[in-house]
C-alpha cells in the first residue's frame, strides 16, 4: 500500500514538467486581441438576452429599453465586424459555434431594431434604429479623440438627413437644430480640420440632449 507521499508523488508526475504549464489561447498581440473581440461580442449578446427579457417581465420602461436597445445593437454590430470570417459569416454562425443560446437577442438582431419600434409605411422603424445608432456612433468617436472633419462629417450629415426626413418630428424639434449647427460647423473646416477640446465636449453635450429628445419622441 502507498503512503500519503507516494500517493501525491505518484499522482503529480514531475518528470513531465509540460503537464504542469498553463494552457494560452493566444501566442502572440493579435490573438489575444482575436480572443477579446469575440469575448466582447459574446458578452454583448448575453446582455441583448437580458435586456429582452426584463421587458418582458416589465422591468424596464419602454423608453429605456428602446434606447438601450439600440445602442445594443449598433454595437453588436460593430463588433461582429471585428470577428467576422469565414467560420463567422454572420452572427448566428458566431451563436452556434459556441452555443449561445440567446433566442431573444437573436430575434431582436436579425429585426434590426427594439421591438418597441413598430413598422409602417414611412419605414418609421429604420430611421428610428439610424438615428439612435448615429447619435451612439458619433459620440463614440469623439470619446476616441477622432476629431477630424473627415471622421465626423459623413455620419453626421447623414444623421441630419435622416431627422429632416422624418415627419413625424416638428420642425423646430431641438434634435434637427443641434445637429443642424455642427453640420454647419464643420462646412467651415477643411478635410483635416480638428474640432477644439471645447468643441468636442459642447457637440457630445449636444449629441446626447438631441438623442435624449428623440427618444423622448418615441413616447
Amino acid at each position: 500500500m502507498y503512503s500519503v507521499g507516494r500517493r501525491n508523488e505518484r499522482r503529480y508526475d514531475t518528470s513531465r514538467p509540460e503537464l504542469h504549464e498553463e494552457v494560452r489561447l493566444f501566442r502572440n498581440a493579435r490573438e489575444r486581441e482575436k480572443y477579446d473581440n469575440m469575448a466582447d461580442l459574446f458578452a454583448l449578446i448575453q446582455t441583448l438576452q437580458c435586456l429582452e427579457k426584463a421587458y418582458i417581465k416589465d422591468a424596464v420602461s419602454a423608453r429605456d429599453y428602446t434606447d438601450s436597445c439600440a445602442k445594443l445593437l449598433a454595437q453588436i454590430n460593430a463588433a461582429f465586424n471585428l470577428v467576422k470570417s469565414s467560420t463567422y459569416r454572420d452572427i448566428p454562425s458566431f451563436m452556434r459555434e459556441y452555443y449561445l443560446d440567446c433566442p431573444a437577442a437573436l430575434q431582436r438582431i436579425e429585426e434590426g431594431k427594439p421591438i418597441t419600434v413598430k413598422d409602417n409605411q414611412g419605414n418609421i422603424s429604420k430611421s428610428v434604429a439610424d438615428v439612435i445608432s448615429l447619435h451612439i456612433t458619433l459620440c463614440d468617436k469623439l470619446h476616441m479623440d477622432m476629431r477630424a472633419k473627415d471622421e465626423l462629417y459623413t455620419d453626421l450629415k447623414c444623421l441630419a438627413d435622416v431627422l429632416d426626413r422624418m415627419s413625424s418630428l416638428p420642425p423646430d424639434f431641438e434634435g434637427k437644430m443641434k445637429v443642424s449647427f455642427w453640420v454647419q460647423e464643420l462646412d467651415k473646416l477643411s478635410a483635416a480640420d480638428t474640432l477644439t477640446e471645447d468643441q468636442v465636449r459642447q457637440m457630445v453635450f449636444d449629441l446626447e440632449s438631441s438623442r435624449e429628445a428623440f427618444v423622448r419622441t418615441l413616447g
